[in-house]
């Protein structure tokens, strides 16, 4: 088993020397954005149906339901779940569609290595040019692996959030 680990930490690292340190960047970036989803993720299943369920019954314990004043506070705890729900979405759609571009900088570096390579040593060395080539490739790569992983995730997390507030909505009725 420590074997095991010991060999599949070495192929990370020689993934990460192959492709640069971009690399690193990439794995920020997808770190942080998975957090957050699985926070939100957590907070939609587990934490708002208690508090979906408190307003609903602060709802039903009022006498006045049909006062534009009671419209109005309907509508405002409507809000500020809504704004609980939605808090962090937008980053994280951003940080999904940031996970390409940071492998697209990994790109531009390769290449750099390799237009570096080929003004001091010319183009007469394939092994030299074929590493920044590789540094080029392999961050765009998991760039988009990172932002694939995110984007069914966070596209089923942004659908569970909707049909959240709409099921707030259809559960404090107007009178």
């Amino acid at each position: 088993m420590m074997t095991q680990l010991v060999g599949l930490w070495e192929s990370v690292q020689d993934f990460i020397h192959t492709g640069g340190n971009v690399l690193y960047v990439v794995a920020v970036v997808l770190f942080i954005m998975w957090f957050l989803m699985l926070e939100r993720y957590w907070y939609v299943s587990a934490v708002f149906p208690k508090i979906k369920k408190d307003i609903i019954v602060r709802w039903d314990a009022r006498a006045d339901t049909t006062s534009w004043y009671a419209h109005k506070i309907r509508d405002t705890w409507i809000s500020e779940a809504t704004n609980d729900l939605d808090q962090r979405m937008l980053l994280i759609k951003t940080l999904v569609a940031m996970c390409p571009l940071v492998g697209l900088l990994g790109t531009v570096t390769g290449m750099i290595a390799v237009f570096d390579i080929m003004a001091t040593q010319g183009t007469g060395n394939p092994r030299t040019m074929a590493a920044g080539i590789s540094m080029a490739t392999i961050p765009t790569m998991a760039g988009m692996v990172a932002a694939l992983s995110g984007l069914f995730f966070s596209s089923r997390l942004e659908t569970k959030v909707k049909r959240e507030k709409a099921d707030l909505v259809d559960s404090l009725p107007h009178h």
